[in-house]
């Protein structure tokens, strides 16, 4: 994993979302329409966070996953940031902002799922072998 500096120095958009909680731009992350099998990384420590058995398009211009892949790996925190009362997401192993998470997502087995809306920026992604 690299240091804040490393990563503020080699990847500065990574920096300002992950580590000072910004959003890239809806529809201009690399992982919105990416439907390939496969695990989704945190693109700073490379913890598995989401399967591609989850990920849906929710139209909302990122990535969208209804479960993590391990719920041990993420951790949920209240956003009360831009006047909006929000669920932020981020990676348990270190830190890095992910993205939020809301109560809108698809019905699965009558119920509605969550909507895990994640920064492309945010992960990396591994396919399966």
């Amino acid at each position: 994993m690299k240091s804040d500096e490393e990563l503020k120095k080699e990847k500065p958009e990574l920096y300002r979302v992950a580590r000072e909680g910004g959003t890239e731009a809806p529809f201009a992350g690399k992982y919105t329409h990416h439907d390939e099998e496969g695990i989704y990384r945190c693109a700073v420590c490379d913890a598995e966070l989401f399967s591609s058995e989850t990920k849906f398009d929710s139209g909302s211009g990122w990535p969208s996953f209804t479960d993590p892949a391990n719920t041990e790996a993420v951790t949920l925190v209240m956003d009360s940031s831009h006047g909006m009362e929000r669920t932020e997401v981020r990676c348990k192993k270190c830190g890095a902002h992910l993205g939020h998470v809301f109560s809108d997502g698809p019905k699965k087995n009558g119920a509605t799922c969550d909507r895990f809306c994640i920064n492309s920026i945010s992960l990396d992604f591994k396919q399966h072998e």
